[in-house]
């Protein structure tokens, strides 16, 4: 499986960060960690989740760019461990 970690950037509201959790599942991806702060005037909203699939992470981060109050999505491809081979 590939893992990939995400940077979303969006405005404060209440329901964007189930609408994240619920397009992440609905598109097969599996959420591995994930962590949330708010910006210091509780207007925005930072959340950085590692997520891994068989599937192309732009199937996802498309998606979430398309979601209400989601500003900004940047994905990083996490380092695969190498397989050892007998």
């Amino acid at each position: 499986m590939n893992q990939h970690s995400l940077q979303i950037e969006a405005q404060f509201r209440p329901e964007v960060l189930e609408r994240v959790l619920r397009m992440t599942r609905h598109r097969g991806f599996r959420v591995d960690d994930m962590e949330m702060s708010t910006s210091a005037d509780c207007q925005n909203l930072s959340i950085r989740v590692t997520v891994s699939s068989e599937r192309p992470i732009q199937l996802l981060s498309r998606q979430l760019e398309k979601l209400m109050n989601v500003t900004r999505v940047e994905t990083h491809i996490m380092e695969q461990p190498l397989k050892k081979s007998a």
